[in-house]
């Protein structure tokens, strides 16, 4: 195997988005555009509810999806379509935008820690202007496998292969073909994972800190790795969680304004002009 290499660290920034709910931003669409096809990674997480009841009150998306996981809490989801879903601790909310959805995700506690992530993964050109679809994923229907020395591994989406065994996650994609792992490495711990050449590849830690490729990675740093089909972690004195995100790029342009990516400013202005006129959904 031929391991990835560490190219850089990005330092999340803390920031508020929706109706003020306080966040850290690790990296935004324009500048993720070299880090395709991802376009967005925020985390969440506090345990002063000042910081998230003001939620993310309704609003449009059009051109790709967004990935809800959510570490502790609970929020509830509404949408345009009718759909009604409730994100519970562990869980993940998948939803297409395609050609456009509004929707709605509103905490569900009045008190307590609120944790989690939000993934904006782009969508082809072909399928941008496709049905938008939701769907809600229970913490158990996503598969988890506790490997030697402790490891912990959840397979969100893509196929996590160890062993001799391949694990498919709870969501599969053929466009882009994401890998979405959340890691759970104690101290001392060591795991190599096959990633597939020419896919981009990304370790985001977010608790304690985790030795990616030999360089160690505190909390709060995205590891953007160069290519090769594996990627080395290990958990060092301390131990840490991470996520592990890989995906297919789609090498098109990108064209980004708020919460529309497209692949032509003139795909942008006319998002913003079905917007206005009530068009958005039909």
């Amino acid at each position: 195997m031929q391991p990835r290499k560490v190219e850089e660290l990005i330092a999340s920034h803390p920031t508020a988005d929706g109706a003020g709910v306080k966040l850290r931003r690790i990296v935004s669409p324009d500048g993720m555009r070299r880090l395709d096809p991802f376009l967005l990674l925020d985390e969440f997480g506090s345990d002063d509810a000042d910081d998230y009841s003001g939620g993310f009150p309704p609003h449009p998306h059009r051109g790709f999806e967004t990935v809800t996981y959510m570490l502790e809490g609970q929020m509830r989801h509404e949408d345009h379509l009718g759909n009604v879903g409730r994100l519970v601790s562990g869980g993940v909310q998948w939803m297409t935008a395609g050609r456009g959805v509004i929707h709605s995700e509103m905490p569900e506690q009045e008190s307590g820690r609120m944790r989690g992530f939000q993934l904006w993964i782009n969508l082809p050109a072909a399928e941008k202007m496709g049905d938008p679809g939701y769907r809600d994923i229970p913490p158990e229907a996503i598969p988890t496998r506790t490997l030697a020395g402790g490891i912990v591994v959840k397979v969100i989406a893509g196929r996590f292969e160890h062993a001799g065994e391949v694990v498919t996650g709870a969501v599969e994609k053929v466009a882009t073909a994401p890998l979405y792992l959340d890691l759970e490495l104690p101290a001392d711990s060591a795991l190599t994972l096959p990633v597939t050449p020419g896919h981009t590849a990304l370790v985001y830690v977010y608790d304690g800190a985790v030795i990616v490729a030999g360089l160690p990675v505190p909390a709060q740093r995205l590891a953007v790795l160069g290519d090769g089909d594996a990627v080395v972690l290990e958990g060092g004195a301390e131990g840490g969680r991470a996520l592990l995100l890989a995906a297919r790029p789609l090498g098109e342009p990108v064209a980004h304004h708020g919460p529309f990516v497209m692949n032509t400013r003139a795909e942008i202005e006319q998002a913003l002009e079905d917007y206005r006129t009530g068009r958005l959904t039909g």
